[in-house]
């Protein structure tokens, strides 16, 4: 790559903002950085199909590329757009991120909604869903924005969340970077979603699934408006491990390391300072554990950890876990949290001992290791059954070959956590 090329790579782009008296300040955008305070305060235009539907279509003005105007579909529902609460009524908001393959899921948005939350679920490869369907009883009727095939692209659609807008756009300028535009129209949603004379501004929270567990994690270490996320299987140090993203990071060359700085979650999570909720599985091959406990140490806010032995991977199986609500509920409505998992200590006989704090009875635990090598998504487990002490469980007899281990708990509500990974 050429001094020029290098030098390009991290052009800076000026945005001049303007008021009555002139020019007020100039933002300078770089990859790898968002003009946070402008995407905060500035709500976008949007319009509605229906505004008397129980799950409301939407569009509204995602981030500009070259100076010209782009689109993001979305769908919201709320309990008042459901018909089940009274209009002055306020409730809490979320915002729904999709992953690779995904779209804005009404499925989603109908979970949240009947459950108190106002929902706002996008779609950040510029596409638009088919309308929800319901039965005569006016329930949803699932998985109608499932299908690829059912989707159209938007006039006004903006970057595709293709391959190559993910990695190999890095190079220039931000227009073409789908990391960039999927970050600023997420928190372009937030701002929107907190316009909304229904949603409490300050009760807000949001959860991605697989990259959009990747995108919750770049939004939460830049939009702290936010008072929880949890980001399900996406983590950062991509360019690590055994990812498959990592081949495709490799590839871009002297261009890996502007990709990284950029765009991997890694280097941004030390600015994390919201409480977080980490969701994945044992055997995950988009995610892998070593990529995965390196991201959540990085945060500087409180974080609970949610290891779930060979937990299935994609966007039912990702918003099912009970305890993402559980977790959310307790901060934005004062509900009972999950339990607190402190520091896992390992003694040289094998013994292995976690203390906990817990509002709810801790029924079961269970010590979960593998001896075994190879690729990680590949390895066979064994468990073997905690005590259950004062504030603490114990397990023994964690083999001196076991190379990685994790400590389940499970209350009375069957809402599990977990310890940190522990690796060797």
């Amino acid at each position: 790559m050429s001094l020029w090329h290098l030098m390009f790579s991290f052009l800076i782009v000026f945005a001049v903002v303007h008021s009555a008296n002139g020019i007020d300040e100039i933002s300078v955008t770089t990859a790898g950085t968002w003009p946070v305070e402008r995407l905060k305060s500035e709500i976008p235009d949007f319009r509605v199909d229906d505004e008397t539907a129980p799950i409301q279509s939407l569009i509204y003005e995602g981030e500009e590329i070259n100076g010209e105007g782009t689109e993001v579909f979305g769908f919201y529902a709320s309990p008042k757009t459901l018909g089940r609460k009274s209009t002055d009524e306020t409730f809490p908001g979320i915002v729904l991120i999709h992953g690779g393959g995904g779209t804005a899921f009404a499925d989603w948005v109908w979970l949240w909604a009947n459950q108190g939350y106002a929902a706002i679920a996008m779609d950040l490869g510029g596409r638009r869903p088919p309308a929800p369907q319901y039965d005569d009883d006016g329930n949803l009727k699932p998985h109608t924005s499932h299908g690829r095939e059912t989707r159209s692209r938007l006039a006004k659609g903006g970057v595709p969340d293709d391959h190559n807008h993910k990695f190999g756009s890095i190079g220039g300028a931000i227009e073409d970077d789908w990391p960039y535009h999927a970050v600023a129209n997420v928190m372009r949603a937030h701002t929107l979603l907190r316009s909304f004379p229904e949603v409490d501004a300050d009760r807000t929270a949001v959860t991605g699934i697989s990259w959009g567990g990747y995108t919750t994690c770049l939004v939460a270490s830049h939009d702290d408006r936010f008072k929880a996320a949890v980001p399900v299987y996406g983590c950062g140090f991509l360019h690590e491990g055994e990812s498959v993203q990592k081949p495709a990071i490799d590839n871009l060359g002297d261009r890996r390391a502007a990709w990284v700085a950029a765009y991997d979650p890694g280097s941004h999570l030390a600015k994390c300072s919201i409480p977080t909720l980490w969701v994945n599985g044992t055997h995950d091959v988009h995610y892998v554990l070593d990529s995965y406990a390196k991201s959540y140490v990085k945060v500087t806010g409180p974080r609970t950890i949610r290891i779930q032995p060979k937990m299935p991977h994609g966007h039912t199986s990702g918003w099912q876990p009970k305890e993402i609500q559980i977790y959310i509920d307790s901060i934005l409505r004062n509900g009972t949290p999950l339990a607190q998992v402190g520091t896992m200590t390992v003694d040289n006989d094998g013994t292995v001992s976690v203390p906990f704090k817990s509002a709810t009875e801790i029924l079961n635990a269970k010590l979960h290791y593998t001896t075994e090598t190879g690729l990680r998504s590949k390895r066979s487990w064994e468990s073997l059954d905690c005590k259950i002490g004062d504030n603490r469980v114990t397990a023994t007899g964690l083999p001196a070959e076991a190379n990685t281990w994790v400590v389940t708990l499970t209350d009375s509500r069957d809402a599990m956590v977990s310890s940190e990974v522990g690796l060797r």
